[in-house]
């Protein structure tokens, strides 16, 4: 018997917290908190403990799955998946282009370097001309936005929480994201510190949330964000509290931004926000006159109509008020690997270079909204989807319409998957191939590693030996590569370097993403320059110091010159972009007489997405989806607490349980998202499915937010109905629900 204990971070969310690994013989016997990791200090959330339960999981998908006529799966060697995904793949591209295939990346994709990058780099040498992402469910305006201000899309400015003394936050409930774009672990501490040394938070959200009900909670009416920053910016403005040096110093447009804000005085936008003018009033003065003073938005920031635009206003609050790089206030991400930045010069983190074949919108990043697969995939014609490449993701329960997804799947000519699980998505696909965990591979931080206070580096070695016949991603994509024939180093960021990597193909030398990573670690600005800087950082040092190295305190500032992409190197207020979208703003709210609350998510401490409601340690007591409408709205309908009740959207219906609460206001309801699980190879799931929320929401190209294409998910107009008395049984009537269609 073989017990040891090995150093490891998480994966799951930005805080990428420490964990020590406890393996026995090979397999996981638990985790814990790394008490000697310098950021998270001993700190970790429910979920990265549980991570033990998705890890020895008996549903894991272990080995290849080949889907058979009659919907079942047989188990199939790896050489014989590969060879025929190959020979079909081949089989499309001949007869139908590149433009037919496609990938659909999910969210735990962005915390793993390797096998986003190797399978961004076969699709794009095949020529595929489908790319989706979770990002358009979640950041894709945050990164349009700052494609406007700063010319690099992936140049996203965060709070510096140790050093301001006042915290503006709008759709954002760090007390269970643990933070968003943000990486700081130990956010509680760093939220009760701030009010500690006598400053102030505010919490902008239409729900009292966990975070909210903390601090000092501002009621606002979902999608109304823009209507309340642009009264913010007015009173700015008009009161004389805009900081003219550093507008003058740091950027451009700022006349047309005022000029855009004039027509919005909080005395007109109260009757759209619910916010009373007194109050908006307040909120400018108090945070123009701090002494130091950030504004940050999240995902309920980015889910609205007009979420580019609300991404956009609260940066330019950050700038006119002289609060934008410098301490205390918004920080520029800064790169310790330089990945990003690689990116942004090769053009691979470009906005608008080409148009989605549905709704002609532009992409973000190479890829188009994900709301518009299932259209794609039925509209005949030249550069229709035929064939799709699903990677840790289940878009069936996180796009729009997801019930039109569901069935079009079924009309493609490959669909391929790389999971964890049988899903609600995957269980359609041609094959399923068994991925492995953030513990059976290597890592070092990619994706908002630099959004974070203090300048941090940590590597992760494998702790556990795949289990079964799980491989790495990105070792499919090439091997794949090598069956068609196909060279993955003549594409994507990677053309750059192409004298190099011809040179070790011609060697026959193999590269691997961690050598890549570990070149641009060593290039990077904090790099050993192969020996150049002899206190620089290289992999032999990481690896000497398992918890992480701290670099530097705190975050630099003073550096949004050097940041900036634009040639005059000056952040950009006023975009034709944003004076559009402007202007496409109403002052009537979203919902009608026959619609008329508004419907938006909730992040729940012991979810993360579609995929942990496998785990006995998360699902443990009675826990199900509820949703939370006020007591006005339930004495309306006829509802009473713990009621089944019926919300309809102009797209579909879902029924499911009711909590009566005041954390909501009159004309709002909340609803967990990633439920809805009805199939598939995980067990626990489909016996507390709950319902999904996307039934309610809509793909139609008219109804996406128009500068990212963002998926709207916050403000659905929906009613309520009640459809079983408090005494029935509700198991029963929630489990109905899930299969439940309008």
């Amino acid at each position: 018997m073989s017990v040891e204990q090995k150093v490891t971070y998480c994966r799951i969310c930005e805080p990428l917290c420490g964990l020590i690994a406890t393996v026995e013989d090979g397999r996981l016997q638990s985790l814990r908190p790394d008490k000697d990791h310098p950021l998270s200090q001993g700190r970790a959330c429910p979920k990265g403990i549980a991570f033990t339960d998705v890890q020895n999981d008996p549903d894991r998908v272990l080995n290849p799955l080949r889907r058979e006529s009659d919907g079942s799966f047989t188990e199939v060697g790896w050489d014989d998946a590969l060879a025929d995904i190959a020979r079909r793949l081949q089989g499309v591209l001949d007869t139908h282009g590149g433009d037919s295939v496609g990938e659909y990346l999910g969210n735990p994709s962005a915390f793993g370097y390797a096998a986003s990058l190797w399978s961004g780099l076969f699709m794009k040498r095949i020529g595929a001309g489908h790319l989706y992402s979770a990002g358009s469910q979640d950041i894709n305006s945050r990164y349009v936005a700052s494609k406007l201000l700063y010319g690099a899309a992936t140049q996203i400015p965060f709070p510096d929480l140790p050093r301001t003394d006042f915290l503006f936050m709008l759709g954002a409930n760090p007390l269970v994201s643990h933070g968003s774009a943000l990486r700081v672990p130990r956010v509680r501490d760093d939220l009760s510190a701030i009010v500690k040394r006598g400053g102030r938070i505010i919490v902008v959200d239409p729900r009292r949330t966990e975070t909210a009900a903390a601090y000092e909670h501002v009621a606002v009416r979902p999608d109304s964000d823009s209507w309340l920053m642009l009264s913010l910016l007015h009173v700015v403005f008009a009161d004389g509290l805009e900081d003219g040096a550093a507008m003058a110093a740091q950027s451009t447009g700022a006349a047309t931004l005022r000029a855009l804000c004039a027509d919005f005085p909080p005395e007109d936008t109260a009757i759209r926000t619910g916010v009373p003018a007194a109050t908006v009033r307040a909120l400018a003065h108090d945070f123009a006159t701090a002494r130091t003073a950030v504004a940050y938005g999240r995902t309920g920031a980015c889910l609205g109509h007009h979420g580019t635009l609300v991404s956009f206003l609260i940066d330019a609050l950050n700038l006119v008020t002289g609060n934008m790089d410098r301490p205390g206030g918004a920080l520029m991400s800064h790169q310790v690997i330089p990945v990003e930045d690689m990116g942004e010069r090769s053009g691979a983190f470009g906005y608008n270079s080409k148009r989605s074949r549905i709704g002609d919108f532009p992409d973000v990043f190479g890829s188009f909204p994900a709301a518009l697969i299932a259209d794609e995939i039925t509209t005949p014609g030249a550069g229709q989807l035929r064939a799709l490449f699903v990677f840790a993701g289940n878009p069936v329960l996180s796009v729009p319409d997801s019930a039109a997804l569901d069935a079009a799947l079924q009309q493609l000519d490959l669909l391929v998957s790389l999971d964890l699980y049988v899903n609600e998505t995957n269980r359609h696909a041609d094959y399923i191939l068994p991925a492995t965990t953030f513990l059976e591979r290597d890592d070092m931080p990619m994706a908002f590693a630099g959004c974070c206070p203090t300048v941090f580096l940590q590597a992760a070695e494998p702790v556990l030996e795949p289990y079964g016949q799980a491989r790495p991603e990105w070792e499919v994509f090439e091997e794949l590569a090598a069956r068609m024939d196909v060279s993955l180093l003549a594409a994507g960021p990677l053309v750059r370097l192409n004298p190099v990597l011809r040179w070790l193909e011609r060697r026959g030398l193999r590269l691997t993403p961690q050598k890549m990573m570990n070149t641009l670690l060593r290039i990077g600005p904090y790099g050993d320059r192969f020996g150049l800087r002899r206190s620089g950082l290289n992999p032999q040092k990481l690896k000497d110091n398992p918890h992480g190295i701290v670099l530097a305190e705190h975050a630099p500032h003073g550096v949004l010159r050097d940041v900036v992409v634009h040639r005059d190197g000056k952040v950009c207020l006023d975009p034709a972009e944003i004076v559009t979208e402007v202007a496409r703003l109403g002052t009537a709210p979203s919902t009608s007489p026959q619609f008329p609350l508004s419907a938006i998510g909730i992040r729940e401490l012991r979810s993360q997405n579609s995929w942990m409601h496998n785990s006995p340690t998360l699902m443990k007591g009675t826990r199900r989806q509820r949703a939370r409408i006020n007591a006005a709205d339930a004495e309306a309908a006829g509802i009473t607490d713990g009621d089944i009740a019926r919300v309809v959207s102009a797209t579909g219906a879902i029924e499911l349980e009711m909590t009566i609460t005041d954390e909501v206001g009159p004309g709002t309801i909340a609803i967990p998202q990633g439920w809805g699980h009805r199939g598939g190879g995980w067990r626990l799931a489909n016996a507390n499915p709950g319902v999904n929320v996307n039934e309610l929401t809509s793909s139609r190209p008219e109804d996406l937010e128009a500068l990212a294409g963002m998926s709207v998910l916050n403000g659905v107009a929906v009613r309520l109905e009640a459809v079983a008395p408090g005494g029935e049984d509700r198991a029963t009537l929630g489990a109905r629900a899930a299969f439940s269609h309008p």
